[in-house]
């Protein structure tokens, strides 16, 4: 059994821990207040915006833009990974980090990677994956130029023909209590295949709905040419918005638990540390009473 010295580190252990877990809770909570309004209010514009391009490019025949182009056979894969730059937060890393490795085996072609995260980074590395660039260090709700390097970068390896498909694997933000890892496309663009493009998952509930006749100005191609490596971007910001809400949510829920469950944890050990001490009391009740009684003993002997 512990000594009541050991038992009293432990506990003065504990309580240093929990108010960690507590401050690191009510940072999480402040963030994932911010993230949750970004997310909310960005999701209905990318929506839109993807009605917007189903318009423009629904044209037959050949694409318009490098970017709707589909190449075939299909020989390199790119996928962007978003994780967090730290752990403290469940599972949430360990999860999308698997559903992009699960995607990635079942692919009958190699997969290169592009890191958002530090985490993602150093996992990627550990596995000796084929890592194109990596990028750290984004805000707790990151803007449209926090995300414009990766979304260049992803463009780039596209258009130059260093790879054929593009994919997405974030965290997708439901709500604060449930956020799913998701593998969506992101290029090559493809507006006759929507159900599987990643702004049409973004809003809950939402079906695309049938767009009016635009009359282009100056044509659909000039439009396009403008349009869709902003829309690309817009899609890699809604991934990355998604992202950094499901992971403050992630790190809230788990340093909730680590908080409760360093509660229960101290009661059990006030419990042990009650325990000893009346042990200890009652051993050293029990050394003067067998004193007292030899010492009468003694006496009676003497008298």
């Amino acid at each position: 059994m512990q000594t009541l010295r050991e038992i009293r580190r432990r506990i003065r252990s504990v309580h240093n821990l929990a108010q960690v877990t507590r401050a690191l809770e009510a940072v999480a909570a402040s963030k994932v207040q911010k993230a949750q309004a970004a997310v909310l209010a960005t999701r209905p514009y990318a929506h839109r915006a993807w009605e917007v391009i189903v318009n423009l490019a629904g044209v037959h025949g050949e694409p318009l833009h490098p970017l709707l182009t589909y190449r075939e056979p299909v020989r390199s894969v790119l996928m962007v990974l978003f994780t967090g730059d730290r752990g403290l937060c469940g599972a949430y890393n360990q999860n999308v980090l698997r559903a992009a490795l699960d995607y990635s085996r079942q692919l009958p072609v190699p997969t290169r990677y592009i890191a958002v995260g530090k985490w993602g980074r150093d996992a990627l590395w550990r596995s000796r994956a084929d890592l194109v660039a990596e990028f750290h260090g984004l805000p707790a709700v990151p803007g449209i130029l926090d995300i414009s390097p990766v979304a260049r970068t992803a463009i780039e390896e596209f258009l130059e023909g260093r790879t054929d498909e593009v994919f997405l694997a974030y965290t997708d933000f439901v709500n604060l209590l449930q956020q799913r890892p998701v593998i969506r496309r992101l290029l090559p663009l493809r507006p006759s295949d929507i159900e599987l493009q990643a702004v049409s998952e973004y809003v809950v509930d939402m079906r695309p709905v049938g767009v009016a006749d635009y009359i282009y100005e100056p044509s659909q191609a000039a439009i396009l040419e403008s349009v869709l490596p902003r829309f690309t971007e817009l899609q890699l910001y809604q991934a990355a918005l998604e992202a950094s809400a499901s992971e403050h949510a992630a790190r809230r829920m788990a340093m909730r638990n680590a908080t409760d469950n360093a509660g229960s944890l101290l009661r059990e050990l006030t419990l042990m540390r009650n325990k000893a001490r009346q042990q200890s009391i009652t051993g050293e009740l029990l050394d003067i009473a067998g004193g007292a009684e030899v010492l009468r003993q003694m006496q009676g002997q003497a008298s």
